[in-house]
């Protein structure tokens, strides 16, 4: 069996290695990379603005097709004003920026790939690809604990997964959204694998470190498991609160130094009006817009909202485990709280990882169930 999984793996990393160079192939240059990229200068130069801007969109042209490169300009049609705004005026790039700082750990993996000798766009590009690679390994070594006799099963569901839509355009795009994936697979694969509440932690951290707006998650999970805890045993961890406060705080640094302007800025900009600057007009929006927004965005929440009520309801039928379930219905009410602070319906891959988190969860119940489908089954 060992020599089958090992030669499952030689697989896995052959195939995995081939959708990463067809990604790569199809990577995109969009409106997004101005932003990192211009993270990633300001922390070389720090004191330069002016060359901050400037740098940012001279090497971006130097990679990107002239069709994508108009496109990030807000010179298309329909004309984008803001986007223009940002690539032709310091301060109007600049105050975008914040936006884009808080992904603290996300920028200094670019930075690091910046000094490794990639220039500016190929760090945003490459590092996307790095973290789909890792995470199909991941997916790979998560699916062997679930069905450790099935391996063909695990290589046709990793591949499966890893050609999902929303997986393969986060892998092309300038976004942190992969690079945070795989950290959720660990995660996953800590919580399969029942790691000590000291390493599940420090993953907690490291994912609010690279995306601080997963706070939500890692705060609930950690009040969930003492809750649980609590319940199950009869004992109150203090230090599962000691880590929440450390969450917070992290949080809550990155914050202020980052000089976020905060999400009803992000929420104005995003669904009301992009702003070209920040400091022109206040971002004031009543109750009532904010919920005619969420609501006809939920209306196009369909296939999000089918996915995650499926898996759930897939999840309490094939596991009576109680932690299992609380854990399915702790990452289902996430996917809503994500909806409810950023109701962007359209774009799948902001909710995905979360999704993701389920559909693991339902496999593994259905492996407990049927004992990793196994000739005997087990009822």
């Amino acid at each position: 069996m060992k020599s089958k999984w090992n030669i499952s793996f030689f697989f896995i990393v052959i195939i995995i290695t081939f959708l990463s160079f067809w990604n790569y192939k199809n990577r995109i240059y969009d409106w997004d990379m101005p932003g990192y990229v211009g993270c990633l200068y300001t922390l070389k130069f720090p004191d330069s603005p002016d060359k901050v801007r400037i740098l940012t969109y001279t090497e971006i042209q130097k990679k990107a097709p002239e069709l994508e490169y108009k496109d990030i300009l807000g010179t298309l049609k329909p004309a984008d004003k803001a986007r223009q705004a940002f690539a032709n005026n310091t301060k109007a790039f600049t105050e975008q920026l914040p936006y884009y700082h808080i992904k603290v750990g996300y920028n200094l993996a670019i930075l690091i790939l910046y000094e490794l000798g990639f220039s500016s766009p190929d760090t945003v590009t490459f590092l996307s690809i790095f973290s789909y690679f890792i995470s199909g390994l991941l997916l790979f070594l998560i699916l062997k604990n679930i069905f450790p006799e099935n391996y063909f099963l695990a290589i046709i569901l990793t591949v499966g997964i890893m050609l999902l839509p929303p997986i393969t355009d986060m892998s092309r795009g300038a976004t942190p959204d992969m690079f945070v994936f795989q950290i959720l697979l660990v995660f996953m694969l800590g919580f399969i694998k029942k790691w000590n509440k000291w390493i599940m932690f420090s993953i907690l951290f490291a994912i609010t470190f690279t995306r601080p707006d997963y706070i939500p998650f890692t705060l609930s999970y950690l009040a969930t498991f003492a809750v649980y805890g609590y319940i199950t045993n009869k004992k109150l961890d203090f230090n599962l609160a000691i880590q929440g406060i450390v969450l917070l705080l992290l949080y809550f640094t990155i914050i202020k130094i980052c000089h976020y302007p905060g999400w009803k800025h992000l929420f104005y900009d995003t669904f009301i009006h992009r702003r070209a600057f920040i400091s022109a007009s206040s971002p004031d929006f009543s109750l009532e817009e904010y919920l005619t927004i969420v609501f006809n965005k939920f209306l196009t929440f369909k296939k999000v909202t089918a996915t995650s009520v499926g898996l759930l309801g897939l999840i309490f039928y094939f596991s009576k485990d109680s932690w299992i379930r609380t854990f399915s219905v702790l990452v289902f009410v996430n996917i809503y709280i994500k909806f409810l602070f950023f109701p962007h319906s359209s774009i799948f891959r902001f909710f995905i990882g979360l999704i993701i988190l389920l559909l693991i969860t339902f496999l593994y119940a259905v492996s407990k169930k049927y004992n990793g489908f196994k000739l005997r089954k087990i009822a």
